[in-house]
């Protein structure tokens, strides 16, 4: 699989990333945490995406409440694969209900031993703030993340679901106080959701960083399996989680998804193989998260790596959702 680097962090990635969220659980909600892939489906998960040329899981110490990691870890040992996939997690998220959350540095050494200990490691190579801490002076954040740079125990730092404003404030006073800087950006991105180009993708490119999006499927609304005045699938994101997508149920939506899965079959493949592959042909994006639940969804999904959209066909398919 092609590789590319991440922004000037000095690591590469291969265009797709192994995403972690539904081992143990199904994100960072408590109330779901024991649900999504057990041990072994997430055994199969790894195995397959290793052996389909992915060099990076993607986690969070509060996936699953810790179960994540703790599976990830323990695929490690037993497997010891070489060379070892590139490990991404990420900070700020309750690990519980009526937990603590936030980027306070303290909180941040913390979690981190605590997500080195369930990986069963003794550095992560990349460490991601999960979102914007609004309590805690970016500064004091990041005094944290580049202590945790210069002790060898985080490779490359970056930042989630923040907004091109947030990302201006890190990047300053990065350079102001000489601190380890934010090297790419993990914002959720899709034919439904175009926020980063808003003002973060022009961010990134004026910064040179990197940028892995999340979600290019919209919880599955791109896959097309939403149909109108029908209930959600068992299991799916809108029957565990409504309230992330419930914007979407409406009628022009459901008519630009039409559109889209007849231009999914024009093109020969499926709706998750085009939505993945407009996401990456995005020239801002490095690499692309993807969540399948099953090998067989992973290895469907390959297919988006040799579909090659050019800047006309991205504007057409962009043209079916209007903003």
């Amino acid at each position: 699989m092609e590789t590319r680097a991440l922004g000037r962090s000095g690591l590469s990635t291969s265009r797709l990333l192994l995403g972690c969220g539904t081992f143990g659980g199904v994100g960072s909600a408590p109330e779901l945490f024991g649900l999504g892939e057990s041990e072994e489906e997430a055994f199969q998960l790894m195995d397959t995406a290793v052996a389909a040329g992915i060099t990076v899981f993607d986690t969070a110490d509060a996936y699953g409440g810790g179960r994540s990691e703790a599976m990830i870890g323990r695929w490690l040992a037993e497997r010891r694969p070489e060379p070892r996939p590139l490990l991404s997690t990420k900070v700020y998220n309750p690990m519980g209900e009526h937990e603590d959350r936030g980027l306070a540095p303290a909180r941040i050494f913390r979690q981190l031993h605590s997500s080195l200990e369930r990986l069963g490691v003794d550095y992560v190579d990349m460490y991601v703030i999960h979102d914007w801490d609004p309590d805690t002076p970016i500064a004091e954040t990041l005094g944290a993340l580049d202590e945790l740079v210069r002790a060898g125990k985080v490779s490359a730092i970056a930042a989630s679901n923040v907004s091109a404003e947030q990302l201006a404030e890190a990047l300053e006073a990065s350079a102001e106080h000489g601190l380890a800087r934010f090297e790419w950006v993990q914002n959720e991105y899709s034919l439904l959701h175009r926020e980063p180009e808003d003002g973060v993708f022009a961010l990134c490119e004026r910064n040179g960083l990197g940028f892995t999006p999340f979600s290019p499927l919209a919880g599955g609304w791109l896959t097309g399996k939403y149909e109108r005045n029908t209930t959600a699938p068992p299991n799916s994101r809108m029957a565990l989680r409504p309230a992330e997508y419930v914007a979407y149920e409406k009628e022009p939506t459901y008519d630009a998804i039409d559109r889209f899965v007849d231009a999914a079959r024009t093109r020969g493949v499926s709706p998750p193989v085009l939505a993945v592959a407009w996401a990456l042909s995005h020239p801002r994006v490095t690499a692309t998260l993807i969540g399948p639940r099953r090998p067989a969804q992973l290895q469907s999904l390959l297919r988006a790596l040799d579909l090659e959209l050019d800047e006309s066909e991205r504007a057409e398919l962009a043209e079916l959702f209007p903003r």
